[in-house]
């Protein structure tokens, strides 16, 4: 609920607090005009599925203060000067660094970050409470440079298809943008090392079965007119924008989660924080059992056993990580050294 304007500013209730709005008439989203305000309503509108999907995770912050089509930073470590009851989780970088990032314990963190002008979350796959164990696989369906949407959304029915055949359920989501998400909820249980691992390994098997329509290639100039799985989205400290945000675009458009028989007709530009509040009262969260049913990953990785007994290195790791055991020379093929005649 939101109370009367109090100055220039509003106070909204969430989660038992009162959560100061400042410049809640300040527009973001220039398409429609949405306002500050009006995301502070999505989020609560959306309460629900949103914790459920990243309650308890630490969040990276990217804030928009000139709104969605002005210039972004993004905000890993919590200010100085916050309230007391806010909660915050150490983090690392790949190169060791920590810092004291926000966790969404509830709605009225989320919103507290949105006054920041945060739009959108980027989420970590594990939870403050167990930072040492990843419990989702991300699989991320980046569409590269002439790949249309159609295509990701053929690529995202061979997922399913091979996490059907591997007896694992993962469930689908539009990234707010080009491309689609494939998550599968874990048994906490495995480390990020593990779980890239076994991205690694269905980046492959997938590219294996489809070679026309996607590739594992982590060099871009390997990839062509292909659909790319991102396996590194599940290296250590890597974060991915979270179900339900609010991506910064012109026409505020939602990262939203979908049924696997919406898949040929979802349309991701037309899904926006002015009608996903009404879609989940009307068909719910179709990422509800994710976190019902955390599950093994031990099918999954044994195609990763499978490949590295086939003598398969390691894929290549982002230039941010140290060098890694296995892993294979970290230069583009058309930098390589060619072996002298």
């Amino acid at each position: 609920m939101v109370s009367k304007p109090d100055g220039e500013g509003t106070v909204v209730e969430a989660a038992g607090r009162e959560v100061p709005i400042t410049s809640p008439d300040k527009v973001l989203f220039p398409e429609r005009g949405e306002t500050k305000l009006d995301l502070v309503r999505y989020y609560q509108a959306v309460e629900e599925p949103l914790m459920r999907a990243m309650g308890g995770r630490p969040v990276l912050l990217q804030r928009f203060p000139h709104g969605a089509s002005g210039p972004s930073f993004f905000q890993k470590r919590v200010p100085e000067h916050h309230p007391e009851w806010l909660e915050t989780a150490v983090v690392s970088t790949p190169n060791g660094t920590t810092s004291q990032a926000l966790v969404a314990r509830d709605l009225a963190h989320v919103l507290w970050a949105v006054n920041l002008a945060c739009l959108g979350f980027h989420v970590w796959p594990s939870r403050a409470a167990d930072p040492d164990h990843a419990d989702q696989l991300r699989i991320d369906l980046d569409p590269t440079p002439g790949v249309s949407f159609a295509m990701v959304q053929e690529a995202a029915h061979e997922v399913h298809e091979l996490f059907e055949e591997l007896g694992v359920v993962a469930l689908p989501k539009t990234t707010g943008n080009r491309g689609i998400h494939v998550f599968a909820g874990l048994e906490p249980r495995w480390t990020s090392l593990d779980v890239r691992a076994a991205a690694v390994a269905v980046a492959r098997e997938l590219e294996r079965r489809r070679p026309d329509l996607i590739t594992a290639a982590w060099w871009k100039e390997e990839r062509g007119a292909r659909v790319f799985v991102d396996f590194n989205q599940n290296a250590p400290h890597k974060t991915i924008f979270g179900a339900w945000s609010v991506r910064a675009r012109p026409g505020a458009q939602v990262s939203t989660p979908f049924r696997w028989d919406e898949l040929w007709s979802i349309a991701p530009d037309d899904l926006t924080i002015a009608n996903v509040p009404a879609r989940v009262a009307n068909v719910g969260d179709p990422w509800a059992a994710m976190t019902e049913e955390p599950q093994s990953l031990a099918a999954v990785l044994a195609l990763h056993e499978r490949d590295r007994a086939a003598g398969l290195a390691d894929a290549p790791w982002p230039p941010v990580y140290p060098k890694m055991p296995g892993e294979p020379p970290r230069v583009a093929p058309s930098r390589a050294k060619k072996p002298a005649p």
